[in-house]
């Protein structure tokens, strides 16, 4: 293992490259999980505490996915979209791995829907269910409640697509820099 360990190092995947935010997929994954499992010990469920006007903590369980979709499919769901956290978080990991330090946007992004995709899936492998607790709503509009998982999704997710309407420029600006 120490031989493994040395060549990563040495290799400079964890300076090098975008798996340098790998603290911050952990921070987030940890926080995540801690978070969850305080709703779980402290609140029965569809129990609620209103935090403020607009906001509540309320402790609910997610069979499905975003918005809970497929949430009543009898299931099989759990198997199909822990498959798809797997797949994902693999892809983007290797992905991670091969994009240059310089790329902080779009590794931000990626370490950010990696935590949430696997967050997610250890609650899915542990309960059946993904913990959802955060609820947003106004008057009589009701936003699906949600877990740090899932926040860390989306804001992973906007970055991603910020980042690929800002890139090229980006880019550019690092290739005319090294061309001076």
């Amino acid at each position: 293992m120490r031989l493994f360990e040395g060549s990563l190092l040495k290799a400079g995947l964890f300076r090098e490259t975008g798996w340098r935010w790998w603290w911050l997929v952990l921070l987030v994954l940890v926080a995540d999980q801690l978070s969850k499992v305080w709703v779980i010990q402290n609140f029965s469920l569809g129990e609620s505490v209103s935090l403020l006007p607009v906001f509540n903590f309320t402790y609910a369980r997610n069979y499905g996915a975003a918005f809970s979709f497929l949430g009543d499919a009898g299931g099989w769901q759990r198997w199909l979209f822990t498959v798809i956290a797997v797949v994902v978080s693999i892809v983007l990991a290797i992905w991670l791995s091969r994009l240059p330090k310089a790329q902080v946007k779009l590794s931000l992004a990626l370490s950010l829907i990696i935590s949430g995709a696997i967050g997610n899936l250890i609650d899915r492998s542990l309960y059946g269910y993904v913990v959802d607790f955060l609820h947003v709503f106004y008057q009589s509009w009701q936003y699906p409640i949600f877990n740090i998982a899932d926040c860390a999704i989306s804001i992973g997710a906007v970055l991603l697509i910020w980042d690929s309407f800002t890139n090229e420029s980006e880019s550019q600006k690092v290739t005319s820099g090294d061309k001076q």
